[in-house]
């Protein structure tokens, strides 16, 4: 992922005020990201807990999207970004307000995402001894290229842009 100054990122927002997107605030210093092992870039308002924000590079660009996690008992599911099967213990069901006019009708999309926003990390995973063993660096690569593929896939149907 490209390295993001906080202006950047904070234009970087499609469906929110500017207002919304100017307290958009990550909660480790940006200086401080590794930008390499990033495919995504996800936090947790520290002041309002079900808010939350993700930053998705798509082609030559990166969108800025707010999310708002559905309060709901803690339970299994797989994250739809990373599709990660051993860590399914922290993943929330966010909805996204579509961007442009279908947000502003009340247009939203909702997707499962770890709650942590760790999936960069869990893509780069070692396997384990039932996945890719044989070949670890390709499972590890294919494992990244899905989580930006569907990253990707899930920005657009926020712009309004899915194929």
């Amino acid at each position: 992922m490209q390295e993001l100054s906080l202006a950047q990122l904070r234009a970087s927002f499609v469906n929110t005020s500017r207002r919304e997107a100017s307290q958009a605030t990550p909660e480790q210093d940006l200086a401080s990201v590794d930008w390499e092992q990033l495919s995504l870039l996800g936090w947790r308002d520290a002041h309002n807990p079900q808010r939350a924000f993700v930053i998705i590079p798509v082609e030559d660009r990166h969108v800025g999207i707010m999310l708002t996690a559905v309060p709901s008992p803690p339970r299994k599911a797989m994250c739809a970004l990373c599709e990660d099967i051993t860590e399914v213990s922290d993943v929330k069901m966010f909805i996204a307000k579509a961007a442009g006019a279908a947000g502003r009708k009340g247009d939203t999309l909702g997707t499962l995402i770890h709650a942590d926003f760790k999936c960069s990390k869990y893509a780069r995973r070692f396997p384990s001894r039932l996945e890719g063993q044989d070949n670890p660096e390709a499972f590890i690569a294919a494992r990244v290229e899905r989580l930006r593929e569907n990253a990707e896939r899930f920005a657009l149907r926020v712009l309004g842009e899915a194929h």
